[in-house]
């Protein structure tokens, strides 16, 4: 007999990891057999703002019923889990770029901690079975050697890190007090198709695309852990089916980077000068250095990335030349915070 799929409700699903989860999730769900009478049709929400867009969901080939709406909205929320009562919720809504949030905090504050307070609360009130929350890895700070564990303290450095961070701790705590069923992953710097150019991979890419150079914070030297945006997309998934109630993941490549070595690494897949970049003066509170143990993860869960950097770089190089249209479709409100 087949095991029926859960009901899955995925918030931010038409943002960057978040559609990219939802074209996984639909086609393969990591140890069920799929099949016509044992599929469900997902829920996903979004609110569609500057960075979520509807086009990352047109290669999505089963039925999904989609929602139009902002997470803070309590009672639009809940009228949408009185309606689809989800079994699963997985959370990837949150506003996510540093740079953004150093100009502006309010939007991080009100949408990453209210909005998953909010939602939280609804899936008390609705009894859902599961509860999936996508922090990140800048929740820890930095760390100049070694690498972070999930037990590692939480010391974050920018305002968009700081309101992950009370999302992640607002988690953890309706686990203890409510024995709320959660479980709390906390990816590494994410890449690949459809990610919206605010971030450096995709921006090294337009920049280079308009015949400019690309902007590279300080002298480049920030080691970031660069995870391929399906091997992070599978995580996930096997988090979620076959993760422990109130435990933490990390979810990292290993493959670690300085941001200028990126650079000269992506500028070589493009098959332009190496020159073609220019240092900038840094971002106010700049990271050094950030670094998973994964082990928790890999050894428990029986997970592996698969796409190596060099790999990674080629397959979103590839799809931004047959997308350019997309990625320059962007360059006005890039340019808002780019102005060189």
């Amino acid at each position: 007999m087949r095991k029926r799929i859960p009901k899955v409700l995925v918030t931010g699903a038409a943002g960057f990891i978040g559609s990219a989860f939802i074209r996984y999730l639909t086609n393969k769900w990591d140890g069920y057999i799929l099949s016509k009478k044992n599929r469900t049709i997902p829920v996903l929400i979004d609110k569609l703002t500057y960075a979520g867009d509807l086009k990352r969901l047109e290669g999505i080939k089963c039925k999904f019923k989609f929602y139009k709406v902002d997470i803070c909205n309590k009672k639009q929320i809940e009228a949408i889990f009185a309606k689809e009562k989800p079994e699963i919720t997985v959370h990837f809504a949150a506003e996510s770029h540093v740079d953004r949030s150093i100009n502006d905090a309010s939007p991080f504050i009100e949408t990453n901690i209210k909005g998953t307070q909010i939602l939280m609360d609804i899936c008390r009130k609705y009894n859902t079975e599961k509860f999936i929350f996508i922090s990140t890895d800048e929740v820890y700070g930095e760390i100049v050697s070694g690498k972070f564990k999930e037990d590692s303290p939480l010391k974050p450095n920018s305002p968009y890190a700081a309101s992950k961070a009370a999302a992640d701790f607002l988690v953890q705590s309706y686990i203890r007090t409510y024995k709320f069923p959660a479980i709390i992953i906390r990816p590494s710097n994410n890449y690949g198709p459809w990610q919206y150019p605010e971030k450096l991979i995709p921006l090294a890419i337009l920049r280079i695309l308009e015949g400019g150079k690309v902007p590279v914070y300080g002298r480049g030297t920030n080691v970031r852990e660069w995870l391929y945006v399906d091997d992070c997309a599978r995580g996930i998934l096997r988090i979620m089916n076959k993760g422990r109630i109130g435990q933490v993941y990390n979810l990292g490549s290993a493959c670690e980077s300085k941001n200028i070595d990126t650079v000269k690494l992506l500028l070589k897949t493009l098959q332009v000068s190496q020159n073609r970049f220019e240092f900038v003066k840094d971002r106010l509170g700049h990271d050094v250095r950030y670094s998973l143990d994964s082990k928790k993860l890999r050894q428990g869960l029986n997970w592996r990335p698969v796409v190596k950097l060099t790999e990674g770089l080629k397959l979103t190089v590839d799809w931004s030349l047959k997308h350019q249209p997309w990625l320059k479709s962007k360059l006005k409100d890039i340019n808002k915070l780019y102005i060189k």
